[in-house]
């Protein structure tokens, strides 16, 4: 077999996301062909496909060694720095890229994800601008400015984005999704009336039609017509859940053993120098109220909002794990040393998005698993955890499509149910072992009696009070990347509060598995 049939395998073996043949593959062809940058780059893809994010970042190396101008491997290997966190790296390729080959359409649209990521949403429009100018017909910049204006809350420049891709792509789901989630039908039922009619075409995969029954679930919901709203949430989820490998079993260990490490461990009796910035955790299941706390709180002039990080949750999983397990006697080991290297690395990416405040918040949920940590070597830190009545929580996140691997259990009604309980019993762990450390924050009092609680959640934060934290909707200095962002967009509002009550008879397997009945 040619060289070249063998590469055309391995590229269709990446087109259906079957990396680690793909890998086995390339390896394979490399032992004959060892100075082949093209292969060195398709492996390089491949291993990110598979999440191998470090031995990707090898192979693209490799294929530049070979071949220095090499500017597939170059973005590529740009994108893998930019998901270890290593900014300036892959800003540097990025910028190399588009100093030799300014009309790099792919480079720029690169430069303008690492933007995002950063939270520079201004910086991130301007980038894909030029890239636009360039075609003005290229999907995935339409869709980057789409998002890009959609989270800094421009919403009509969103949907004029997302309108021009329906232009060239009636079909694009991705398109109809985020329209579906900044209209209100009740006011408007065209665009409701295409997405239907797009229901009948046989050609859609289950990514298309995921998008497309998520969109028509909101629609419907919108209308109160919650039986239909029901039935596309549910194939959506079914669809999604298909996608899966997820068992509870591996997240049961995981909350398990945190449980048991810490609780051989007392998180108040360490006094690490706290750090030069404090943040603001806020955490808690991911639809109970974070973005619309951490947009309250932010909104302050003396708080930046860095929305969602995975930084925490990143070292600590890179340095104090060990399969499923973590080692308890390397906690405590650091947690006696002067240095505190868990602070330092956190800081150090924190700091690549270059806020000027010394107080910032990191409102990502699933810190909450992390509290513990944050006690010991967060000294100056606040945690706020939020919650929100189960069954109205439970529902959210069934109306939601997640992206992140992390969030495999929020398609499953059972699975759902099974991980908010074991939600409830590490909490209830966290505020037995420091019961004066978390402020809670009710979803249900908030939006009830918003300036109230908002003084109390400023007095805990140490923070005087400041006007702008009722007008929060109207911040446009923290970004929102999240499910939320056109809620969080809005003044307060108590149309999600007892929302279950909609759904109820079509939840009931769900309700009956929570802990809070």
């Amino acid at each position: 077999m040619e060289l070249r049939q063998k590469i055309q395998i391995i590229q269709n073996l990446i087109k259906v996301e079957n990396f680690s043949l793909a890998t086995i593959n390339c390896k394979k062809l490399l032992k004959k062909y060892p100075n082949n940058s093209f292969v060195y780059n398709l492996c390089g893809l491949a291993l990110q496909g598979d999440r191998k994010i470090l031995s990707s970042v090898e192979f693209f190396t490799q294929a530049l060694l070979h071949e220095p101008e090499n500017i597939a491997a170059m973005n590529n290997l740009a994108n893998s720095y930019k998901h270890l966190n290593q900014i300036e790296k892959a800003e540097d390729l990025y910028l190399k890229i588009i100093k030799n080959d300014p009309k790099n359409i792919k480079a720029l649209n690169n430069y303008g994800n690492l933007m995002q990521k950063l939270n520079n949403f201004n910086e991130a429009i301007k980038i894909y601008e030029k890239a636009f100018l360039i075609n003005k017909n290229q999907l995935n910049i339409l869709f980057s400015l789409a998002i890009s204006h959609q989270s800094i809350g421009e919403f009509e420049k969103a949907k004029d984005y997302a309108l021009k891709i329906l232009e060239i792509d009636s079909k694009n789901t991705s398109a109809h999704k985020l329209i579906s989630g900044i209209t209100n039908y009740k006011e408007d039922k065209t665009h409701l009336k295409l997405m239907e009619s797009l229901t009948e075409d046989q050609n859609l995969n289950n990514e298309q039609k995921i998008d497309l029954y998520f969109a028509l679930g909101k629609a419907y919901e919108d209308l109160k017509d919650f039986k239909n709203s029901f039935n596309y949430l549910k194939e959506a989820n079914k669809l999604k859940k298909e996608k899966t490998q997820y068992s509870i079993s591996r997240d049961e260990k995981i909350f398990n053993n945190i449980i048991k490490t810490f609780g051989e461990i007392d998180i108040n009796s360490y006094k690490k120098t706290p750090t030069n910035k404090q943040i603001i955790f806020i955490c808690g299941m991911p639809r109970s109220g974070t973005t619309l706390l951490e947009q309250i709180i932010a909104s302050h002039n003396q708080v930046s909002g860095a929305g969602e990080l995975v930084y925490l949750q990143n070292v600590i999983k890179n340095n104090f794990f060990q399969e499923l397990n973590l080692n308890k006697q390397k906690i405590i080991e650091e947690a006696l040393t002067k240095k505190n290297t868990l602070a330092e690395k956190y800081l150090h990416l924190l700091n690549s998005h270059n806020y000027k405040t010394e107080i910032i918040t990191d409102k990502t949920p699933p810190n909450f698993m992390w509290i513990g940590f944050i006690k010991i070597f967060f000294p100056n830190s606040k945690i706020i955890h939020c919650s929100r009545d189960a069954r109205d929580n439970c529902l959210s996140l069934f109306k939601n499509n997640f992206a992140s691997r992390d969030m495999e259990w929020a398609h499953d009604q059972n699975d759902i149910a099974q991980y908010y309980n074991l939600y409830l019993k590490l909490i209830s762990f966290w505020k037995l072992k420091s019961p004066d450390s978390i402020y809670e924050a009710n979803y249900e009092s908030i939006v009830s009696n918003p300036e109230k609680e908002t003084r109390k959640l400023l007095k805990f934060c140490n923070l005087e009070w400041d006007d702008n934290c009722l007008n929060f909707y109207k911040n446009k200095k923290t970004p929102i990347q999240t499910v939320s962002v056109s809620q969080a967009r809005k003044p307060i509002y108590n149309s999600s509060v007892n929302s279950n009550s909609d759904y109820s008879k079509y939840l009931q397997d769900m309700y009956n598995i929570l802990d809070t009945q």
